[in-house]
C-alpha cells in the first residue's frame, strides 16, 4: 500500500464529532480522543458536555499539555541584566505597548519592569479576562478537574518548569512575543471569540471541525510553540502504553501544518520513534 492511500485510509478512520468537535484517531493499540481545547473559557462552556464526560470516564488516562490545577509555581530567574523595555521598542511600539496597557487599565512604567515575554502573556491575560473568559472555564481545566475528581490517572505532555523555560530560552527576553501581541492585538481578541463561538456552537459541519483560525505568531515563535512541540507530543503520544486516551490541546495545535492528528497518523512519524 502506498503512502498516499495509507493516509486515505487512515482519514477515514478519523470520525469527527460535531456535538464537542472531537477527532478518534486510532492508531495501533491505542485510540486518541482529540479535543481541541480552550484553555480560558465563559461561564456558558460549563459544565462540559455529557458525551465528553462520558468518553473521559472510560478513558484510561487524560492526556493535557500541563497540569495547570496543580499548586507548582515554578521560579522565574531575573538576575539577567538587559536593555529597559523603552530601549528596545521603537517609539511607534512603545505608543502601542501603552495604547495596550491603557486599555486593560495597566501601569506601563511598572509592567515594563519585567521580561518582554511575561509582558506579552500579561496583556494577553488581561485582554481575555476583559472579554469575560476565565481560566476555570477552560475545556482542559474543566476536564482536569473532573479527572482529578474520579482519581483518573493525567499524563503531563509538559511540566511548568519545561513551559517556563520554552518562553525565558526565547532570544532578548521574548521581545518578539510581547510585539506579535501588540501587532495582532485586535484580530487576537476577534480569534478568541470565534474560538468561543465554535466551542458553544451545535451546528457546526462535521466537514469543518474546526474554525479558520489565522496564525498570530511570526515563523520564528510559530516553530517555537506550535511546530516543535506538536512533533514532541506526537512522539510521547505514539510512546504510551496500549489503550484508550482522551487527548486535550489547544486548538491550534489541531489545525494548520505539522498539527497533532496528521502527526500521529503519519507513517513517518511512527518509523522517527
Amino acid at each position: 500500500m502506498t503512502n498516499t492511500s495509507f493516509l486515505t485510509k487512515i482519514r477515514q478512520w478519523l470520525r469527527p464529532n460535531q456535538e464537542w468537535l472531537s477527532y478518534t484517531c486510532p492508531r495501533g493499540e491505542r485510540e486518541f480522543i482529540l479535543v481541541g481545547s480552550i484553555h480560558m473559557g465563559v461561564p456558558a462552556m460549563a459544565p462540559l458536555p455529557s458525551e465528553l464526560r462520558n468518553i473521559l470516564r472510560d478513558c484510561h488516562a487524560l492526556v493535557v499539555e500541563a497540569d495547570i490545577t496543580q499548586s507548582q509555581v515554578p521560579e522565574i530567574d531575573s538576575s539577567a541584566q538587559v536593555p529597559t523595555l523603552q530601549q528596545q521598542l521603537t517609539p511607534e511600539q512603545w505608543l502601542q505597548f501603552e495604547a495596550a496597557c491603557q486599555e486593560c487599565h495597566l501601569d506601563s512604567l511598572m509592567l515594563a519592569q519585567f521580561p518582554a515575554w511575561q509582558i506579552g502573556l500579561t496583556l494577553q491575560q488581561k485582554q481575555a479576562h476583559m472579554l469575560g473568559l476565565r481560566p476555570e472555564f477552560g475545556v482542559d481545566h474543566q476536564l482536569l478537574n473532573l479527572a482529578h475528581q474520579a482519581n483518573q490517572p493525567v499524563i503531563a505532555l509538559e511540566s511548568p518548569q519545561q513551559q517556563l523555560q520554552l518562553l525565558t530560552n526565547l532570544p532578548h527576553q521574548g521581545l518578539d512575543l510581547l510585539l506579535d501581541s501588540l501587532v495582532h492585538w485586535r484580530s487576537n481578541a476577534r480569534q478568541l471569540q470565534k474560538m468561543i463561538d465554535w466551542w458553544l456552537s451545535k451546528n457546526q459541519s462535521s466537514h469543518s471541525p474546526l474554525p479558520e483560525l489565522s496564525r498570530s505568531f511570526g515563523d520564528d515563535l510559530q516553530q517555537t510553540f506550535i511546530t516543535e512541540r506538536n512533533r514532541q507530543w506526537a512522539r510521547q503520544l505514539l510512546a504510551l502504553p496500549p489503550g484508550r486516551y482522551l487527548v486535550a490541546v489547544g486548538a491550534l495545535h489541531l489545525s494548520g501544518r505539522d498539527n497533532v492528528i496528521d502527526l500521529i497518523t503519519s507513517p513517518a512519524q511512527e518509523k522517527s520513534r
